[in-house]
């Protein structure tokens, strides 16, 4: 028996280890807690003590201020949820596509595509938004979902993470098996190649809806009516009024933003758990 393995039996070293966990979970939560409990606190109040673990009581009329708006926030919420759900399965799906064909293949032009692919992981997207603009305008998708939903296709990040972890865990032996039985590729892909790639496809899917449900510039961008504001954008207005800003209803629109957030994290997160379980089974 190992260092290591007395260690973890130790009753005063499990006690450690749980502490500092409790301590790092509580650190983690508690700026959402403080987001939540000031969504229940007036302007002044926040103004006056911003840090607060008591609610108040000015609850109903944060969200009155929050919904007496120009924009409806109810609309809002679903923009972006039709936005992140439409951004993150044509992600995941397509760059699992993607890796499966760099990795499953031999072709003459795979190295150069890949590397491909990592260069344009190094252009930062600001750079291209004048002309992804006036290439949307110019085809009519300005005030269009579409506009922001088909670009998710191309995920460049998400393609890599895909072919490493294919690389990694993907057995091809079972792709030859499915070839000799005659399935086709695509079933081989749908049935054979995504059921394997559910932990890395359950990571990726919660990074990709948090960046779009959290994405502010583009939509700013290519949406201009009101009844295509997304959340965040709804949120970024609530603080346009230079002379008072409404901060009990910034911090309820930015808790309304965070809640499905935690759903979609906490829906996925058994199948990391159980990647990281089969991970550690092969190992």
């Amino acid at each position: 028996m190992n260092s290591l393995e007395k260690r973890s039996g130790n009753p005063v070293y499990k006690a450690v280890i749980y502490v500092v966990l409790i301590i790092l979970a509580i650190l983690s939560l508690f700026p959402f807690f403080v987001m939540v409990v000031n969504s229940t606190r007036s302007t002044q109040e926040i103004q006056d003590h911003a840090v607060s673990l008591i609610p108040s009581s000015h609850l109903s009329n944060n969200w009155n201020v929050l919904t007496g708006k120009t924009f409806n926030p109810y609309r809002g919420f679903i923009n972006s949820v039709i936005i992140a759900v439409g951004c993150t399965a044509l992600t995941i799906y397509f760059s699992t596509l993607t890796a499966w064909a760099i990795v499953a293949y031999e072709w003459k032009l795979k190295k150069p595509f890949f590397g491909f692919i990592l260069a344009v992981m190094m252009i930062p997207g600001t750079i291209t938004a004048i002309g992804f603009y006036q290439f949307m305008w110019k085809i009519g998708l300005t005030n269009n979902y579409l506009a922001l939903i088909i670009p998710a296709i191309a995920a460049p990040g998400t393609v890599f993470f895909m072919r490493q972890y294919m690389l990694a865990s993907f057995p091809m032996e079972l792709l030859d098996s499915a070839r000799i039985d005659g399935s086709g590729e695509f079933k081989t892909f749908n049935e054979i190649a995504l059921p394997i790639m559910k932990p890395a496809m359950a990571t990726q899917a919660i990074f990709s809806f948090v960046g779009t449900w959290n994405q502010l510039f583009m939509p700013s961008i290519l949406l201009t009516r009101n009844d295509l504001y997304t959340m965040p954008m709804m949120v970024s207005q609530l603080k346009g009024d230079i002379y008072k800003v409404e901060y009990g209803a910034v911090y309820l629109g930015l808790t309304l933003s965070v809640l499905p957030l935690f759903i979609i994290y906490f829906s996925l997160s058994r199948y990391i758990i159980a990647g990281v379980a089969l991970g550690s089974v092969k190992g």
